[in-house]
């Protein structure tokens, strides 16, 4: 996989065979720290880094000048500034970013109807219904870079390959402002040296677990016996990680993938809360509720979003996209908890409090790229047979058991 500093960077130069690549992996270029560019032409060529900065504060982007000091996405913004104190700090600007990324994706749809996003920054495209009107793939993707610099002056990378999983991969490694098309035939060779961290599915655990038993490439899995893998990590899990290592990925896009759905849940409480425990206790509840209910219905959630609503009727909205999409508890709960910090209160008390998880998709959309065991699935598979039988809310973290405050949902 390329690294977030740019180096590993690979590219496609010249004519290549892309007969077998219909589907495109775009990512915009340090998207928050180059919108910020993009605004303020002075930060060009200085390292540029936007987090929060109070508390623990942490590193939602930073340019490839910071990078290059060893400046990466979701580093605790002390350590940032430690490895580069001369950058340029920016708090994050959502509905400037997201704004951005309407228009980014507006290019998109006028390329193919087949756009499925992955988060504000980031999608797959299906060309293949467009080879006959706008020619072969590695001319459309070159056509929507062009387009995307042109119009909203931002650099994109673009994986082009015979599947989506490998088209990711690609796109990771043409970063920054690259393109690189794999032809279908060269696909198992591609992925052969990659580490197994760059299978959808693998996480710090499983590599671990891998690793132990001399598993520590793509090339290592694509060698093993189905059999022996299975007894490594799970037969499901065996099958899914020997195909993506061999380029197979069977997901396909939709016309209607794009819509939004949600699911969510707030509470307007009796009396306004002033303590923060008791205010993660009910970003708590909620989170472990939209994260089973998400479960239940087959859906994964690319962001999570929480809404506090102050004793002075103020609003204030905060949102996080995952890398991967889930409905694992904990990493919801987590993400729910970390938001709600970053709401500026100044001492006022909580009138209403809600948690929603959006852009959903559904899990044989995505197929089994996120589940590690470190994410607290085992668990959340055991709460989920006992709700099952007996109803959500029957097993519950111990710090919600406890007598609730009077609240109306909404």
């Amino acid at each position: 996989m390329g690294k977030q500093d740019g180096t590993g960077r690979l590219v496609t130069n010249g004519d290549v065979d892309d007969s077998g690549t219909p589907f495109l992996h775009l990512d915009m270029d340090a998207f928050f720290a180059s919108v910020e560019e993009l605004d303020e032409p002075s930060l060009v060529g200085k390292p540029v880094i936007v987090g929060g900065t109070a508390g623990r504060g942490v590193v939602s982007a930073a340019n490839y000048v910071a990078r290059g000091y060893g400046v990466n996405s979701a580093m605790p913004m002390s350590l940032a500034l430690r490895r580069c104190p001369n950058a340029i700090v920016r708090r994050p600007r959502f509905d400037r970013y997201s704004e951005i990324s309407q228009r980014v994706f507006e290019v998109l749809h006028e390329f193919t109807p087949k756009v499925k996003p992955l988060s504000i920054d980031e999608a797959f495209c299906d060309i293949s219904g467009a080879r006959a009107l706008l020619g072969r793939p590695v001319d459309i993707a070159r056509a929507i870079r062009e387009r995307v610099r042109a119009e909203i002056g931002l650099a994109a990378s673009i994986g082009v390959a015979s599947s989506m999983f490998v088209a990711k991969v690609a796109g990771s490694r043409a970063k920054p402002d690259g393109l690189l098309v794999v032809p279908a035939s060269e696909t198992v060779d591609f992925l052969a040296p990659l580490p197994v961290t760059a299978l959808w599915g693998v996480g710090a655990v499983t590599a671990k677990r891998l690793g132990n038993f001399g598993l520590s490439t793509i090339a290592d899995v694509q060698r093993s016996e189905r059999e022996a893998l299975a007894a490594i990590v799970g037969e499901r899990h065996a099958i899914h990680l020997h195909n993506l290592a061999m380029g197979i990925d069977e997901r396909t896009i939709d016309d209607d993938q794009s819509h939004e759905r949600s699911i969510g849940r707030s509470n307007t409480f009796g009396a306004d809360l002033t303590e923060v425990s008791d205010m993660h206790r009910e970003i708590l509840r909620m989170a472990t509720d939209v994260a089973a209910r998400a479960r239940a219905r087959d859906f994964l959630a690319h962001t999570v979003t929480v809404t506090v609503r102050l004793d002075d009727w103020s609003t204030v909205t905060r949102s996080h996209t995952f890398t991967d999409p889930t409905h694992a508890t904990k990493i919801v709960t987590t993400e729910a908890v970390r938001l709600f910090d970053r709401v500026e209160r100044h001492g006022h008390p909580v009138r209403l409090l809600g948690v929603r998880l959006e852009n959903l998709a559904g899990e044989g959309d995505l197929g089994f790229l996120w589940e590690d065991e470190d994410d607290g699935h085992d668990i959340d598979e055991i709460v989920d047979a006992v709700a099952g039988r007996f109803g959500f809310g029957t097993v519950q973290p111990a710090s919600l058991v406890r007598k609730r405050r009077p609240a109306k949902s909404d």
